[in-house]
């Protein structure tokens, strides 16, 4: 049997977390034209195809996935690149080609998740962690397991609505991403 492909392992999770109960229409994906001109934007020329499915399917609204932090097409502009290239200096680090670095989030202006540019001919690369002044590290082994690592946690998002809802709150605007019980 055949191992399951970079955009089998990134629906599997997406779907699991739809079944979980974040709504579907909570997500919007990015056509390829789009994710090509981000790409040419930062200075890549290929966009791995793990990360290329991420951003099929969340990257033009991510909905809780990643809430927060900055990510998609729209967002993760070659200025954003810049900032983390700019983030590793003075930090001893193991990436490879780090000019031709794909980033993928940026966090309150400090951190990155990015992929070494000499992954990006891979279908599934690791993904860095890169935090300003402190450190560079390579967090997951590969794009599909960062994709399930940063998916929100469904059962504790429903938790807090219950307490919400408990405490006679109105509830946040992110309950409508969540299905109901």
């Amino acid at each position: 049997m055949n191992s399951p492909n970079a955009d089998d392992r990134v629906r599997a999770v997406f779907d699991r977390m739809v079944a979980d109960g974040l709504r579907r229409d909570s997500f919007q994906g990015a056509s390829d034209e789009r994710i090509d001109r981000m790409a040419a934007e930062q200075g890549v020329a290929r966009v791995p195809e793990a990360v290329r499915e991420v951003l099929r399917l969340i990257g033009i609204r991510s909905g809780l996935w990643l809430a927060g932090t900055a990510f998609g097409v729209e967002e993760m502009t070659g200025e954003r690149k810049r900032h983390a290239i700019a983030s590793l200096g003075g930090l001893d680090h193991d990436l490879v080609d780090a000019e031709g670095l794909l980033a993928l989030t940026a966090h309150q202006g400090y951190a990155y998740h990015v992929v070494d540019g000499a992954d990006l001919d891979r279908d599934d690369p690791p993904v860095w962690s890169v935090v300003e002044g402190e450190s560079v590290t390579k967090a997951w082994d590969s794009v599909s397991r960062w994709f399930a690592a940063t998916a929100p946690d469904v059962a504790d998002l429903r938790d807090v609505l219950d307490v919400m809802a408990e405490m006679g709150k109105n509830l946040p605007a992110w309950a409508r991403d969540v299905e109901p019980r």
